[in-house]
């Protein structure tokens, strides 16, 4: 295992629930290479994943979502020895492969298409109103409203030096 500094990540970091989840994933040694995949970006806030599945059909191929962890499955059956194929070279990979994917807790599979040897997932971020990227606006108060705080400010202390006058001569 090599030696990480992650301060400068840690320092601007609050809130993450799964923070280990993330560093033991992102340093993994060993990456998956296979199958193929694309991540795209095809509006503000929908996305699709796109994975190379050519040799595979529908029934090979399953999806599932649990705990915010996308996995896409390909599973093989073997092929039997009495095959009279003698393949030259075999370029083309159809071994079984498990896929998983972390998605954003504002992420939701909408669909998945198969065509061609490409099996296609589209996603949608739903973010709510509260949690929206706003811009704050920085105000300055004008010089009649610090006209307006000062006069009654001072009509507050008019009114409280009279109370204490009042109650002295009591």
């Amino acid at each position: 295992m090599s030696n990480s500094n992650l301060s400068p990540l840690l320092r601007r970091s609050m809130g993450f629930d799964r923070f280990n989840d993330l560093f033991d994933y992102a340093l993994q040694t060993v990456t998956p290479n296979y199958p193929y995949y694309n991540v795209e970006k095809v509006g503000e806030n929908d996305y699709r994943i796109s994975v190379a599945t050519a040799g595979f059909n529908e029934d090979q191929l399953q999806i599932n979502v649990e705990n915010q962890l996308l996995v896409i499955t390909g599973n093989v059956e073997e092929e039997s020895s009495e095959s009279t194929v003698e393949f030259l070279h075999k370029g083309i990979s159809k071994r079984s492969f498990k896929l998983s994917l972390r998605l954003d807790d504002n992420m939701e599979v909408q669909q998945a298409n198969y065509e061609n040897g490409l099996l296609t997932i589209d996603l949608k971020r739903n973010i709510d109103e509260e949690n929206m990227s706003r811009q704050i606006p920085i105000g300055r108060k004008s010089n009649e409203q610090k006209m307006l705080d000062d006069s009654k400010a001072d009509s507050k202390a008019d009114s409280n030096s009279e109370s204490q006058s009042q109650s002295k001569a009591e």
